[in-house]
């Protein structure tokens, strides 16, 4: 079923002519600029998500008391 779809997609696609249509600059920017956006945002979501398990994994983030301090035997 999903052989078919992709065939039906490409036939469809194959008569298509060319467009007339002006993208400027301004259109052009913003579109990727819009993109752009859009994959960061998707990217910096996945990075909160998993930062977290990672830091905890590494061991990041923990403070090491200094040396002496917190020894009850003193």
């Amino acid at each position: 079923m999903p052989l078919a779809l992709l065939v039906l997609a490409i036939l469809l696609l194959l008569p298509v002519g060319q467009a007339q249509a002006y993208v400027g600059p301004g259109l052009g920017l913003g579109a990727l600029g819009a993109i752009a956006g859009v994959i960061f945002s998707i990217l910096l979501a996945a990075m909160a998500v998993f930062w977290y398990p990672i830091k905890r994994m590494f061991g990041l983030g923990k403070k090491k008391p200094p040396a002496g301090e917190d020894d009850p035997l003193d």
